[in-house]
């Protein structure tokens, strides 16, 4: 090969670098889950909880990407449907980590599975309860790297005090035979994202991660985890109700309500400048820390319909329109008679659901 071929072909291979960097490496597009819901004692009717209802994004190389409602809006089920720990009842997600063509995460089988299963991890909400409290933090740690058959008993024990070391639990000697519950709250989340890493994946669901942290301790946790990101080059879809922790470790934001998207966008436009008013309803009732401050009440109607409750059938099967009609102190006749209204770009990379919110024009 002479060197203007040779030049070419580095061309070519910087050329498909580049685009395989543009890819997201993960994209989820239309993922629904419906669970059957029974009727009553005395009744064999049964109906369907839409838990996630139609939810589409993509999360890019490198990025923290947020997934913000409150609680039984369909985040957990969404992040569980990304890895394959809860099948989809409809939609598709596909998977690009760079090292070779996007592959559909539901078809996978087999050595694919357990691939994907090394490139894609999960951190889970309680880290006690996603322990096995009759194993020492050293096996919980290293059992990632036995199911997949990395390395002899000594690199495990060496990739174990590594990891605990880079999360914080140091000297890593003092915690391998340590059991959980000798641990504090934020040392078992500690040892819990450790587990999640020491196989080093490249995209990571963090499921309210900090939730059960108390408050002194949840800001090391996110900057930690936000750190290991960027040393790491790991991707994030970051499960919060927390707006401030959302705010602090997402570089973009999506909204849920009852099972759908309703806005996302970039995190400080998101924030400081919400066009949906579900999420203008969420910001207003964000505490001041400031006694003395005086804010206008919380812009919303009635109480929150529960997507997952068979005790009524609307609240199980809602009527086809608006998901947040019920609540919105801004709807009309046209929100009451239309179908949900789609996710539209109200500005650059800023899109919101709501036939009341302008959109970019052409």
């Amino acid at each position: 090969m002479n060197a203007a071929d040779s030049a070419n072909a580095q061309a070519g291979r910087a050329a498909q670098d580049a685009a395989a960097a543009d890819r997201p490496i993960i994209s989820a597009s239309g993922l629904t889950k419906v669970y059957a819901a029974a009727g009553g004692w005395f009744s064999r009717a049964r109906s369907e909880a839409r838990a996630v209802d139609g939810v589409s994004f993509a999360i890019r190389r490198g990025e923290s990407f947020g997934l913000v409602g409150e609680s039984g809006c369909g985040k957990t089920t969404t992040g569980k449907m990304l890895l394959r720990l809860v099948a989809p009842t409809a939609g598709a997600v596909a998977f690009d980590d760079g090292d070779g063509a996007p592959v559909d995460v539901a078809a996978l089988r087999g050595g694919a599975l357990k691939a994907f299963r090394r490139r894609a991890q999960m951190i889970f909400q309680d880290p006690y309860e996603s322990m096995n409290p009759r194993r020492t933090i050293f096996d919980t740690v290293a059992e990632p790297l036995a199911v997949q058959k990395i390395g002899g008993r000594a690199e495990r024990v060496e990739r174990v005090e590594r990891m605990l070391e880079t999360v914080g639990l140091t000297p890593a000697a003092a915690y391998l035979f340590r059991y959980p519950h000798e641990l504090s709250g934020g040392q078992r989340q500690r040892a819990a994202i450790a587990r999640a890493l020491v196989v080093e994946p490249s995209f990571v669901v963090a499921d309210e991660p900090t939730s059960m942290l108390d408050a002194s301790i949840r800001a090391g946790v996110t900057r930690l985890m936000r750190e290991l990101g960027e040393r790491m080059g790991l991707s994030y879809l970051y499960i919060t109700h927390d707006l401030a922790a959302a705010r602090y470790a997402c570089d973009r934001i999506a909204v849920m309500y009852l099972g759908g998207i309703v806005e996302e966008g970039e995190t400080e436009r998101l924030l400081r400048a919400p066009s949906h008013p579900y999420t203008r309803a969420l910001l207003s009732a964000v505490p001041v820390p400031d006694p003395r401050a005086r804010r206008p009440p919380v812009q919303i109607r009635d109480a929150p319909a529960a997507p997952t409750s068979a005790s009524t059938a609307a609240a199980a099967d809602p009527p086809p329109r608006c998901r947040f009609y019920d609540r919105c102190p801004i709807a009309d006749e046209h929100c009451e008679n239309s179908p949900p209204p789609p996710l539209r770009e109200t500005s650059g990379g800023h899109w919101a659901a709501c036939y009341k919110v302008g959109v970019v024009s052409c």
